[in-house]
């Protein structure tokens, strides 16, 4: 769906792109980074509506230094600034942007209605947008961007400004877009968790440059943590301090609950060396008369697997960059 090839984009005193080589397949992909790491810049120059300072890319197959418009007939843009006119309702600025996108009044007017539905502005649809709340904005801007039925859409940091119940809801109708129309998705997002449970591909950027991109699975592998939950009793009141001290009676060194794993101070946390461990947490939580919760291996979650990697530089470019990567994975203010 998308080529970039030593992409670059220079800025008088800022570089925003630097050499910037990714491959982006069908699906939902994720495009993640901090503020200024070059997500937007990067959306512009796919759209042909800024030129890269060197290096190359492909849109669709789409030379996007020649073919912009046509790639801009087939992709939907969803933009993160609010450009939406306050005294238009939002049927009136949907069918705009599907007749600008070339289909009939007939078909615009069909279009506008079945996509207000999708993104659930249906009973609002004759409002003025002015009077919206940031939730239905949003959902304008994603009904205007999915109207014309195109191939692939870019969304600019869609969940900006929502409440957590609202970031929900667009993530599922994000999720949706691909599973229900079969249209790609690249979405852009400074929180790396929001996309974990959304896309199929995460690309992460810092300071215009590729820090990776994989699959989602790849970066949420099993590890070799293994968790355990325990009932209590009366006999044993805490359970989980029992199953601890029976472990370490018999060698077992359990890893510190404070270690950054989220939900660590709920379980029992230790490492897996075999079978042979699975049948002493059974032994040990049988023979205390406990219970048995779960006993299951553990997933990265994606801000894990960038906690870890932050630690290990140790130049002063990395700790520089290291606090932009704790602001992409939600520890920055």
């Amino acid at each position: 769906m998308i080529a970039t090839e030593s992409l670059s984009k220079r800025f008088p005193r800022v570089t925003a792109l630097d050499r910037l080589s990714v491959d982006v397949g069908p699906g939902v992909t994720g495009l993640v980074g901090a503020n200024g790491a070059g997500k937007s810049t990067l959306i512009k120059i796919l759209l042909g509506l800024s030129p890269a300072t060197e290096g190359r890319a492909e849109v669709l197959g789409l030379d996007v230094a020649a073919n912009g418009a046509a790639i801009r007939e087939r992709v939907g843009y969803m933009p993160e600034h609010d450009c939406l006119p306050p005294d238009v309702s939002a049927t009136e600025f949907v069918v705009h942007m599907a007749r600008m996108s070339g289909l009939p009044v007939a078909a615009a007017r069909e279009r506008t209605a079945d996509t207000l539905r999708h993104v659930g502005l249906y009973e609002e649809r004759y409002r003025p947008i002015g009077g919206y709340s940031t939730g239905m904005k949003q959902r304008v801007k994603l009904a205007q961007a999915l109207v014309h039925d195109p191939q692939l859409v870019f969304l600019d940091e869609p969940t900006n400004g929502l409440d957590p119940v609202g970031r929900d809801e667009m993530l599922g109708l994000i999720r949706r877009i691909h599973t229900d129309f079969g249209i790609s998705v690249l979405v852009t997002s400074h929180l790396l968790g929001e996309l974990e449970r959304t896309c199929d591909h995460v690309v992460v950027v810092d300071g215009g440059k590729l820090l990776r991109s994989s699959s989602t699975k790849d970066f949420t592998q099993t590890t070799t943590t293994l968790a355990v939950e325990v009932t209590d009793t009366d006999e044993h009141p805490d359970g989980t301090r029992a199953v601890r001290e029976a472990l370490h009676a018999r060698g077992v060194d359990l890893l510190d609950s404070a270690s950054g794993l989220p939900g660590a101070g709920h379980l029992l946390l230790l490492t897996a060396r075999g079978e042979e461990t699975y049948d002493l947490v059974r032994d040990v939580v049988a023979d205390l008369g406990l219970g048995l919760v779960r006993m299951e291996q553990r997933r990265h979650h994606i801000s894990e697997v960038f906690t870890d990697e932050a630690s290990e530089d140790t130049s002063e470019a990395s700790q520089n960059s290291d606090a932009q990567r704790k602001e992409a994975v939600g520890h920055g203010s």
